[in-house]
């Protein structure tokens, strides 16, 4: 009984796409197996799945999909489960004494659904206001790439994002929106292609209303080129 009852409050929170806790969850021996020993797993766990949904695997067209999407999964959508691949983010001092907030929008943001593996795809805008140091501005694109790179829920990558900015800048002052469409919803599921989801993180002065305030409304700019 107390089984089943796990079962299907797991079965709840996924299908309403809740998160557990603000880190990824990871075993103590995540990285015990080397890169290549995890793609020749992968492989054949794939390939035991296509072959129990029926699929020929001796089909030229599919005979190499397990080993392609196993590859894909360690070196690609889930490479940031590796902290050998996080960003190196240098900073440098604020010599011009650039002292308003400083923004980046329109980032892209593609990661996966922890709770059905379907791509997460959408737009990050980033904020912070120095603290003395600045960081290089495509240190925050690969910041956002880094986290989103793993199975995910946004509520937590917004939060990454944010805890890993304010280590880097060693300020509080540090914001982070995401919209993004969830193809767990959009292609299964209720099936609504036209919802996205909208998450936020306010740090230090960001969580004054003014501060706040002028935050969103630059990013809502257009920009033109």
């Amino acid at each position: 009984m107390k089984i089943e009852n796990t079962t299907n409050t797991n079965d709840e929170l996924g299908e309403n796409h809740v998160g557990t806790s603000s880190d990824t969850p990871m075993t103590a021996d995540a990285f015990k197996l080397s890169d290549k020993e995890k793609i020749d797993i992968i492989k054949d766990d794939v390939r035991h799945i296509m072959e129990t949904l029926g699929l020929d695997l001796t089909d030229d067209s599919l005979n190499g999909t397990p080993k392609r999407v196993a590859k894909m999964f360690v070196n690609e959508i889930f490479g940031g489960l590796n902290p050998e691949k996080k960003p190196t983010a240098s900073v440098f001092d604020n010599k011009y004494k650039y002292g308003e907030m400083l923004v980046e929008k329109n980032i892209t943001v593609y990661s996966t659904c922890e709770h059905h593996l379907l791509p997460i795809v959408g737009r990050a805008h980033i904020a912070y206001i120095s603290n003395g140091t600045v960081v290089g501005l495509s240190k925050m694109n690969r910041i956002v790439d880094y986290f989103s790179k793993r199975p995910q829920v946004q509520e937590r990558l917004t939060i990454q994002v944010v805890k890993e900015l304010q280590k880097v800048l060693n300020t509080d002052d540090v914001a982070c929106v995401i919209d993004a469409k969830h193809l767990c919803v959009n292609s299964r599921g209720i099936r609504d292609i036209e919802s996205s989801t909208v998450t936020s993180e306010f740090g230090g002065q960001f969580q004054n209303k003014e501060t706040k305030r002028e935050f969103l409304d630059y990013i809502k700019l257009e920009t033109k080129f």
